[in-house]
C-alpha cells in the first residue's frame, strides 16, 4: 500500500505514513451476506405477486357465481342451485389462497416471526402447483431452510 499525500510505501499493519504522518485508509473487505439476507425480499416480494395474481381469478369466480343463475335454464333445478355454490366455493377458495401469499410475502418482508414457518408450509404445497408454483416452492424452500436460516430470522425478526 502507498500512502495517498506523498506516495511512501508503508508496511501492511501501519495506520499512519512514517514520512508525512498521514493516517493511512486500508481497504475493508465487504461483509459477506447470508442467503437469507440476500433472497428475504426477493421471495417476499414473489409471494405477494403470486398471491396477486389468485386474487384475479377469484373476484371472476365470486362475480359469475353471483350471476351464474341467470344463464342456466330454468328446467335444471339443481343445475342453477348448485353452479352457483361451486363458483362461489372456487371464488372463495382462491380468495383466502391469495390473501394467504399477501399476507406472506408482507410478513416475509417485514420479518414478522409467524411468516418464516408460515412461506415453508405454504413453499411445500406451491411445489405441487407446476410450472410457477413449483418453482416458487423450491425458491421458498432453498432459501428458508438454510443451514443457519432459522437463527438469522430469529435475529432479523427481534432488529425489525
Amino acid at each position: 500500500m502507498f500512502c495517498q499525500q506523498c506516495g511512501t510505501e508503508t508496511q501492511p499493519g501501519y495506520n499512519v505514513c512514517p514520512k508525512c504522518g498521514k493516517v493511512l485508509s486500508w481497504p475493508t473487505a465487504p461483509l459477506a451476506q447470508s442467503r437469507l439476507s440476500r433472497h428475504l425480499r426477493t421471495v417476499g416480494t414473489l409471494w405477494i405477486v403470486v398471491g396477486a395474481l389468485w386474487l384475479i381469478p377469484s373476484i371472476i369466480l365470486l362475480a359469475l357465481g353471483g350471476i351464474a343463475h341467470l344463464a342456466i335454464p330454468g328446467a335444471n333445478a339443481i343445475a342453477r342451485e348448485l353452479g352457483p355454490f361451486v363458483l362461489m366455493l372456487l371464488g372463495w377458495s382462491f380468495l383466502v389462497v391469495g390473501a394467504g401469499g399477501v399476507c406472506v410475502g408482507w410478513g416475509l418482508m417485514q420479518h414478522q416471526p409467524w411468516a418464516r414457518v408460515t412461506a415453508i408450509i405454504l413453499g411445500v404445497l406451491a411445489i405441487f402447483h407446476p410450472p410457477f408454483g413449483t418453482a416458487l416452492g423450491i425458491y421458498t424452500l432453498w432459501v428458508l431452510l438454510a443451514d443457519e436460516g432459522g437463527l438469522e430470522y430469529q435475529r432479523l425478526t427481534r432488529a425489525a
